[in-house]
């Protein structure tokens, strides 16, 4: 899938800046939902991205609000306690630190701001908002299913064998 992604001119154009940031290259040492932050951002920004240029809608905003969503850095050692909370404030985060490193205009803050829909309470504005909320979390259910996939399967076949 990544190197589908590098292959695309076009969105790379649109995320290079962002993707030789030293800053932002950070979140590539963060572990995500069985992958890594960066990969997770890359993935919802790419599919969000396609498919909001499959509906003429602003792709460019898509593509860049997208790939920052997720755009703070955590320690690992975080406990259920810090990592609870920055399920509620983490998108704060990515919008201050994406203002800072790169600018964000008013649709590129409310993406970031309202991905968590309807876990927080930030409703989405525009479409584009709706679009990388979505592919968030069936990007990360996938991720997170395939990290536990395995383990589920097995408890799975366990609770089969045990049922017979």
């Amino acid at each position: 899938m990544l190197t589908k992604i590098q292959k695309d001119n076009n969105y790379i154009s649109i995320v290079d800046h962002i993707l030789k940031n030293d800053e932002f290259n950070e979140i590539k040492k963060i572990e995500h939902h069985g992958t890594t932050r960066f990969d997770h951002s890359l993935r919802v920004s790419y599919y969000s991205y396609k498919i909001s240029k499959l509906l003429h809608l602003d792709y460019i905003e898509t593509a860049r609000a997208g790939l920052l969503h997720d755009f703070f850095i955590s320690d690992a050692n975080r406990n259920a306690k810090d990592r609870l909370v920055s399920t509620f404030i983490h998108p704060k985060e990515a919008i201050d630190n994406s203002i800072r490193v790169f600018g964000l205009n008013e649709k590129e803050m409310n993406i970031i701001r309202a991905h968590m829909f309807p876990i927080n309470i930030t409703i989405p504005k525009y479409a584009e908002s709706w679009i990388v909320s979505l592919v968030d979390k069936v990007v990360g259910s996938f991720e997170f299913g395939k990290k536990f996939g395995y383990l589920a399967n097995i408890y799975l076949l366990f609770l089969l064998q045990y049922k017979l």
